[in-house]
């Protein structure tokens, strides 16, 4: 009876083997893991951040204050009474508020942040005004510009105010990793310091994704006659959008094609496998910094028309995605600007 229980028990050497698989298993699964839950912390605590702003800038929309700022301090200081903030910094000491140094886009070179002193620096337009640092009360930190020329409308409670400022944030504050993609995300960033793009792919740079804030057909009419590529005759909707995505990417030239959106898809939703093993594609996509309209979908503008009043878009779905026409005047499209 024992020679035959002696014969069913496992070796020393086969104990000590199977506990070596499962701790090379373990050393190899475990990191993937951790990195794969902390990305899904950025990326809620970034949709959370930014819905409490949006609903911020709604506030001071409604009540008048959102507009008619000269510098982003003031700005930043009527901000402040609509959302907790714990430290303002100035212009000149930004990293009392923020990191002193990070990672942006596929560029490894860290970036000063003392180098981020405008709106120019985030790959805007020369607004005239001095970036501010900021620390909010739910532990994320930032580094804001203010347009002045930004408008509000009090009766429209569409209206998000998201056009009146550039900014970059840290989902985590001072923790690490400080690396753009993951816990640093942005809005109406389209490079930094001049030297990246907010992500790459293929070799081509694109901006931070956003929600273009509309155009009245008056304002649809101005910037086709400033050479943004934009035909005047299509100028129809009082609520343009595709018309706000142009101005912003400073010409319709400076949006993607659909050959530039199916790289994304692709990027998105096939090479996401081997490149971000153990993530979801929606996971992925938020970490481009893309919002979902419903569900696992969402849609980003081309810079393609298809007839007065008619622009393509891409539907970006799970498991398919679609290039199609859609009216200008629909306010649920992303964009995306190239950047040279």
């Amino acid at each position: 009876m024992n020679k035959k229980q002696a014969q069913k028990a496992f070796t020393l050497a086969e104990l000590l083997i199977t506990l070596s698989v499962i701790g090379l298993v373990a050393i190899l699964t475990i990191p993937t893991m951790i990195e794969n839950h902390q990305q899904k912390a950025w990326n809620t605590a970034s949709t959370v951040f930014e819905r409490k702003l949006e609903e911020a800038l709604k506030s001071m929309n409604a009540q008048e204050t959102l507009a008619g700022h000269t510098n982003t301090l003031d700005f930043v200081n009527e901000l402040a009474k609509n959302i907790k903030i714990n430290k303002i910094c100035n212009n000149n000491e930004l990293t009392s508020c923020f990191e002193e140094k990070i990672h942006w886009g596929t560029d490894s070179e860290e970036i000063e942040i003392s180098e981020i002193k405008n709106a120019k620096n985030f790959g805007q337009e020369n607004w005239g005004t001095e970036n501010i640092g900021i620390q909010f009360a739910n532990g994320v930190t930032g580094i804001i510009a203010y347009n002045p020329a930004c408008t509000q409308d009090p009766y429209n409670n569409q209206y998000t105010g998201m056009n009146c400022i550039a900014m970059l944030y840290d989902t985590d504050g001072f923790k690490s990793s400080n690396t753009q993609l993951k816990d640093l995300r942005s809005i109406n960033v389209n490079s930094l310091a001049d030297k990246n793009c907010a992500f790459e792919i293929d070799g081509i740079c694109f901006g931070a994704p956003f929600y273009p804030e509309p155009l009245t057909k008056a304002e649809c009419e101005e910037i086709a006659d400033q050479g943004y590529g934009n035909k005047k005759e299509a100028c129809y909707w009082e609520n343009d959008y595709w018309a706000g995505a142009v101005k912003t990417c400073g010409g319709k030239d400076k949006m993607p094609t659909r050959t530039d959106l199916q790289k994304i898809a692709q990027y998105i939703y096939q090479d996401w496998k081997e490149l971000f093993p153990g993530n979801r594609k929606d996971e992925v996509a938020a970490s481009l910094g893309f919002k979902f309209t419903t569900g696992s979908r969402f849609y980003v503008w081309s810079g393609l028309e298809e007839s007065p009043w008619i622009t393509y878009y891409y539907a970006f779905s799970d498991p398919d995605a679609s290039f199609n026409g859609s009216r200008r005047n629909v306010s649920d499209m992303q964009a995306v600007c190239l950047v040279d």
